[in-house]
Protein backbone atom coordinates (compact mmCIF):
# COMPACT_ATOMS: atom_id res chain seq x y z
CA UNK A 1 0.00 0.00 0.00
CA UNK A 2 1.71 3.67 -1.08
CA UNK A 3 1.56 6.68 1.43
CA UNK A 4 -0.84 8.31 -0.10
CA UNK A 5 -3.66 5.32 -0.12
CA UNK A 6 -3.13 5.19 3.65
CA UNK A 7 -5.10 8.30 3.80
CA UNK A 8 -7.61 8.61 1.42
CA UNK A 9 -9.64 11.41 2.35
CA UNK A 10 -8.48 14.73 4.62
CA UNK A 11 -11.19 17.16 4.81
CA UNK A 12 -11.56 20.37 6.52
CA UNK A 13 -14.89 22.38 7.53
CA UNK A 14 -13.98 26.09 7.29
CA UNK A 15 -16.73 28.81 8.10
CA UNK A 16 -17.98 30.63 10.47
CA UNK A 17 -20.45 29.84 13.93
CA UNK A 18 -23.49 29.18 13.26
CA UNK A 19 -22.63 27.71 9.26
CA UNK A 20 -23.68 24.54 10.18
CA UNK A 21 -20.00 22.80 10.59
CA UNK A 22 -21.17 19.84 13.23
CA UNK A 23 -24.62 18.80 11.39
CA UNK A 24 -22.87 18.79 8.23
CA UNK A 25 -19.89 16.79 9.88
CA UNK A 26 -21.64 14.42 11.02
CA UNK A 27 -23.70 13.31 7.69
CA UNK A 28 -20.67 13.15 5.72
CA UNK A 29 -18.74 11.44 7.96
CA UNK A 30 -22.04 9.11 8.10
CA UNK A 31 -21.81 8.30 4.19
CA UNK A 32 -18.22 7.68 3.75
CA UNK A 33 -17.84 5.91 6.64
CA UNK A 34 -14.20 8.03 8.40
CA UNK A 35 -14.26 9.36 11.96
CA UNK A 36 -15.21 12.84 12.50
CA UNK A 37 -12.64 15.06 14.57
CA UNK A 38 -14.23 18.25 16.34
CA UNK A 39 -11.99 20.03 18.30
CA UNK A 40 -13.60 21.13 20.54
CA UNK A 41 -15.04 17.18 21.54
CA UNK A 42 -11.28 16.58 21.84
CA UNK A 43 -10.91 19.11 24.48
CA UNK A 44 -13.52 17.96 26.49
CA UNK A 45 -12.56 14.10 26.30
CA UNK A 46 -9.09 14.86 27.07
CA UNK A 47 -10.13 17.51 30.22
CA UNK A 48 -12.23 14.77 31.20
CA UNK A 49 -10.60 12.01 31.18
CA UNK A 50 -7.75 14.21 33.09
CA UNK A 51 -4.85 13.20 29.90
CA UNK A 52 -1.59 15.16 30.39
CA UNK A 53 -2.70 17.59 27.79
CA UNK A 54 -6.31 17.76 29.27
CA UNK A 55 -5.10 18.49 32.45
CA UNK A 56 -2.13 21.59 30.47
CA UNK A 57 -5.93 22.72 28.72
CA UNK A 58 -8.03 22.60 32.08
CA UNK A 59 -5.19 24.83 33.94
CA UNK A 60 -5.51 27.70 30.99
CA UNK A 61 -9.48 27.34 30.77
CA UNK A 62 -9.62 28.13 34.80
CA UNK A 63 -7.25 31.10 34.48
CA UNK A 64 -9.85 32.14 31.71
CA UNK A 65 -7.25 31.83 28.80
CA UNK A 66 -7.49 30.31 25.04
CA UNK A 67 -6.18 27.09 25.44
CA UNK A 68 -2.81 27.18 23.40
CA UNK A 69 -1.88 25.97 20.02
CA UNK A 70 0.93 23.64 21.21
CA UNK A 71 -2.13 21.90 23.02
CA UNK A 72 -4.49 21.73 20.78
CA UNK A 73 -1.88 20.45 18.11
CA UNK A 74 -0.86 18.13 20.63
CA UNK A 75 -4.53 16.34 20.56
CA UNK A 76 -5.28 16.93 16.51
CA UNK A 77 -1.44 14.30 16.41
CA UNK A 78 -2.55 11.80 18.94
CA UNK A 79 -6.04 11.17 17.56
CA UNK A 80 -4.71 11.48 14.05
CA UNK A 81 -2.48 8.72 15.38
CA UNK A 82 -6.03 6.42 15.78
CA UNK A 83 -6.45 3.47 13.31
CA UNK A 84 -10.34 4.94 12.18
CA UNK A 85 -8.05 7.56 10.81
CA UNK A 86 -6.27 5.63 8.15
CA UNK A 87 -9.14 5.70 5.64
CA UNK A 88 -9.53 9.52 6.15
CA UNK A 89 -11.31 12.14 8.28
CA UNK A 90 -12.68 15.32 8.30
CA UNK A 91 -11.77 18.18 11.08
CA UNK A 92 -14.24 20.50 12.22
CA UNK A 93 -12.57 23.21 13.98
CA UNK A 94 -8.98 22.41 13.20
CA UNK A 95 -6.94 24.50 11.83
CA UNK A 96 -8.33 27.95 12.97
CA UNK A 97 -5.58 29.52 12.49
CA UNK A 98 -2.37 30.05 10.07
CA UNK A 99 -0.46 28.53 12.62
CA UNK A 100 -2.24 25.94 12.88
CA UNK A 101 -2.63 25.45 8.85
CA UNK A 102 1.09 25.01 8.95
CA UNK A 103 0.82 22.07 11.76
CA UNK A 104 -1.84 20.02 10.10
CA UNK A 105 0.34 20.12 6.89
CA UNK A 106 3.38 18.67 8.40
CA UNK A 107 0.75 16.28 10.48
CA UNK A 108 -0.47 15.09 7.40
CA UNK A 109 2.93 14.56 5.49
CA UNK A 110 3.46 12.28 8.68
CA UNK A 111 0.86 10.54 7.60
CA UNK A 112 1.26 10.20 4.21
CA UNK A 113 -1.92 12.11 3.11
CA UNK A 114 -1.63 14.58 0.57
CA UNK A 115 -2.41 17.99 1.08
CA UNK A 116 -6.31 18.06 2.42
CA UNK A 117 -9.63 18.98 0.70
CA UNK A 118 -10.88 22.43 2.46
CA UNK A 119 -14.51 23.55 2.19
CA UNK A 120 -16.17 26.89 3.27
CA UNK A 121 -19.38 26.65 4.35
CA UNK A 122 -20.33 30.19 3.25
CA UNK A 123 -23.51 31.81 5.00
CA UNK A 124 -25.33 35.14 5.42
CA UNK A 125 -24.99 37.15 8.66
CA UNK A 126 -28.81 37.13 8.92
CA UNK A 127 -28.85 33.41 8.32
CA UNK A 128 -26.20 33.05 11.16
CA UNK A 129 -28.44 35.22 13.89
CA UNK A 130 -31.66 33.21 12.46
CA UNK A 131 -30.00 29.89 13.38
CA UNK A 132 -27.67 30.97 16.65
CA UNK A 133 -30.72 32.80 18.16
CA UNK A 134 -32.69 29.93 17.60
CA UNK A 135 -30.21 26.87 19.36
CA UNK A 136 -31.50 25.71 22.48
CA UNK A 137 -28.98 22.99 24.50
CA UNK A 138 -30.02 20.56 27.06
CA UNK A 139 -28.56 20.30 30.26
CA UNK A 140 -28.01 17.21 31.09
CA UNK A 141 -27.36 15.70 28.02
CA UNK A 142 -26.37 18.69 25.75
CA UNK A 143 -28.40 17.01 22.76
CA UNK A 144 -28.54 20.33 20.91
CA UNK A 145 -31.73 21.65 19.10
CA UNK A 146 -33.49 24.54 16.52
CA UNK A 147 -36.66 25.82 17.44
CA UNK A 148 -37.03 26.21 13.74
CA UNK A 149 -35.57 23.40 12.07
CA UNK A 150 -34.80 20.43 14.75
CA UNK A 151 -37.56 21.82 17.27
CA UNK A 152 -38.39 18.79 20.13
CA UNK A 153 -41.11 16.85 20.39
CA UNK A 154 -42.62 18.89 23.30
CA UNK A 155 -42.16 22.85 23.55
CA UNK A 156 -38.57 23.79 25.03
CA UNK A 157 -37.90 20.40 26.61
CA UNK A 158 -35.36 17.50 25.54
CA UNK A 159 -36.75 14.75 23.54
CA UNK A 160 -34.45 12.09 25.55
CA UNK A 161 -34.70 13.43 29.00
CA UNK A 162 -37.56 16.06 29.90
CA UNK A 163 -35.27 18.88 30.99
CA UNK A 164 -36.04 22.18 29.96
CA UNK A 165 -33.75 23.90 27.47
CA UNK A 166 -31.35 26.61 27.61
CA UNK A 167 -29.83 29.12 25.45
CA UNK A 168 -26.27 29.42 25.50
CA UNK A 169 -25.17 33.12 26.49
CA UNK A 170 -22.97 33.48 23.25
CA UNK A 171 -25.97 32.45 21.00
CA UNK A 172 -27.48 36.07 22.01
CA UNK A 173 -27.13 38.78 18.97
CA UNK A 174 -24.29 41.01 20.91
CA UNK A 175 -22.66 37.86 21.11
CA UNK A 176 -22.96 36.33 17.63
CA UNK A 177 -21.45 39.55 16.66
CA UNK A 178 -18.36 39.38 18.75
CA UNK A 179 -17.96 35.61 17.52
CA UNK A 180 -18.30 36.27 14.43
CA UNK A 181 -15.40 39.44 14.80
CA UNK A 182 -13.16 36.92 16.01
CA UNK A 183 -13.70 34.55 13.42
CA UNK A 184 -12.84 37.25 10.67
CA UNK A 185 -10.12 38.26 12.64
CA UNK A 186 -8.09 34.84 13.33
CA UNK A 187 -10.09 31.91 11.08
CA UNK A 188 -11.32 33.64 8.15
CA UNK A 189 -7.58 34.35 6.76
CA UNK A 190 -7.31 30.40 5.93
CA UNK A 191 -9.53 31.02 3.14
CA UNK A 192 -6.99 32.96 1.44
CA UNK A 193 -4.51 30.80 2.38
CA UNK A 194 -6.16 27.96 0.67
CA UNK A 195 -7.34 29.16 -1.79
CA UNK A 196 -4.15 30.54 -3.01
CA UNK A 197 -3.35 26.49 -3.18
CA UNK A 198 -6.35 26.01 -4.97
CA UNK A 199 -7.88 23.43 -2.56
CA UNK A 200 -10.97 25.52 -1.31
CA UNK A 201 -14.25 24.82 -2.43
CA UNK A 202 -17.36 27.36 -1.94
CA UNK A 203 -20.94 25.51 -0.94
CA UNK A 204 -23.54 27.81 -0.10
CA UNK A 205 -24.60 27.26 3.79
CA UNK A 206 -27.69 28.88 3.56
CA UNK A 207 -29.78 26.36 2.49
CA UNK A 208 -31.28 23.26 3.65
CA UNK A 209 -28.94 20.16 5.47
CA UNK A 210 -29.78 17.35 3.24
CA UNK A 211 -28.91 20.07 0.12
CA UNK A 212 -25.68 21.17 1.41
CA UNK A 213 -24.87 17.53 2.09
CA UNK A 214 -25.27 16.38 -1.43
CA UNK A 215 -23.48 18.81 -2.88
CA UNK A 216 -20.77 18.19 -0.32
CA UNK A 217 -20.56 14.47 -0.78
CA UNK A 218 -19.86 15.18 -4.74
CA UNK A 219 -17.08 17.71 -4.35
CA UNK A 220 -15.44 15.11 -1.88
CA UNK A 221 -15.96 12.09 -3.96
CA UNK A 222 -14.64 13.95 -7.39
Amino acid sequence: MSGEDRCLRAVVFLGPPGAGKGTQARLITRALGIPHISTGDLLRENVENRTPLGLTAKAFMERGELVSDEVVNGMVRERLRQPDCEPGFLLDGFPRTLRQAEVLKELLRERGCGAPLVVNLGISYTEIVKRLGSRRICPVCQRTYNLVSQPPLNDNVCDDDGAVLQQRPDDREEAIRERLTAYEARTAPLIEYYKAQGRLHEVNGDRRPEKIAEELLQVIRQ
